[in-house]
C-alpha cells in the first residue's frame, strides 16, 4: 500500500513513521509513505501557501495553486489511486471505511490547514473527504496519521498475528473484552480465574460475554450495526436483565 501525504508540515511525521508496527511495516516494504511538502510548489520568494478569503472573514485559506501542483507531482497508480482530503466535512472514519480503503493500491492524502482549502481544489481534485471525529484540529496531519495506521493494520503481514486485527474493538461492531497479563495479582486485584483455567471454550465464552457487556455499558449505539449471532443475542438478553435501568 502506498500513501502520499501532501502537507506543509512534513516534519510532523518523522518519528511516527519510524516507530512501532508502522515503522516495521515500512522497513519490510509492506507500506510505503511518501511526504510531499506543499510549500515546495508555492511560488514567490516567501513560498506562501495561504491567503485571505474572498468576501472577508477571519482566518486564512490554503491556495489552490500549490496544492494543485503538488498533486500533479505525485506518480499515480493507474486506476487504483484515490485522493482524500482530511476534512471535518467528510464522512467519519470507521472500521468498515478502513477496510474499504485498504483495497486501494494508493491513497493520496491532502492535509488542509487554517480555514480549509480553496473550494476549487475540493470540487475538482478530491475523490473523497474523511473526518476522524467531530472536533476541531489545527490541520489534517493528525487525521492522516490515524488513517494511515488504521489501514496499515489491515494489510496482510503488518501485524504479528494474522487474526490480531480481527479481534480488535469495532472489528465486529463491538468493544473488545478486557485483557490481562502478568503478574497474576496487582494491587490486590486478581486475573479472572477463567483465563487461567486452560479451558478454551470457557475462555471464548467469557471474552464474548465481556465484550457484549462492555459494549452495552459504554457504547450501546454500536448494536445498531453489530453482527450478532444467536448466541450473542441470548447472552445480551441475560446481560440486559442484570443491568440497572440507568445503564441501558
Amino acid at each position: 500500500m502506498k500513501f502520499d501525504v501532501l502537507t506543509i508540515f512534513p516534519e510532523m511525521f518523522s518519528a511516527y513513521l519510524h516507530l512501532g508496527i508502522l515503522g516495521r511495516a515500512i522497513e519490510r516494504g509492506l507500506v510505503d509513505v511518501r511526504l510531499v511538502n506543499i510549500r515546495d510548489f508555492a511560488r514567490g520568494r516567501h513560498k506562501t501557501t495561504d491567503d485571505q478569503p474572498y468576501g472577508g472573514g477571519g482566518g486564512m485559506v490554503m491556495k489552490a495553486g500549490p496544492i494543485h501542483r503538488a498533486l500533479k507531482s505525485v506518480e499515480r497508480v493507474d486506476g487504483r489511486s484515490l485522493v482524500i482530503l482530511l476534512s471535518p466535512q467528510g464522512r467519519r472514519l470507521d472500521q468498515p471505511a478502513a477496510w474499504e480503503l485498504s483495497g486501494w493500491d494508493q491513497l493520496i492524502l491532502v492535509c488542509g490547514r487554517y480555514e480549509g482549502v480553496d473550494e476549487r481544489i475540493r470540487s475538482t481534485c478530491i475523490d473523497r473527504e474523511l473526518s476522524i471525529g467531530d472536533y476541531i484540529l489545527s490541520g489534517g496531519e493528525l487525521g492522516a496519521m490515524v488513517l494511515i495506521e488504521a489501514i496499515s493494520r489491515l494489510i496482510p503481514g503488518v501485524l504479528g498475528g494474522e487474526r490480531s486485527n480481527l479481534e480488535d474493538s469495532f472489528e465486529e461492531g463491538l468493544l473488545e473484552y478486557p485483557q490481562y497479563t502478568r503478574p497474576k495479582v496487582f494491587n490486590g486485584k486478581e486475573v479472572p480465574p477463567v483465563l487461567l483455567s486452560g479451558d478454551h471454550e470457557k475462555i471464548r465464552l467469557w471474552r464474548r460475554t465481556e465484550s457484549l457487556r462492555r459494549t452495552l455499558e459504554r457504547r450501546p449505539d454500536l448494536f445498531t450495526k453489530a453482527r450478532l449471532t444467536p448466541e450473542d443475542e441470548m447472552i445480551l438478553g441475560r446481560l440486559k436483565k442484570g443491568i440497572p435501568e440507568q445503564s441501558n
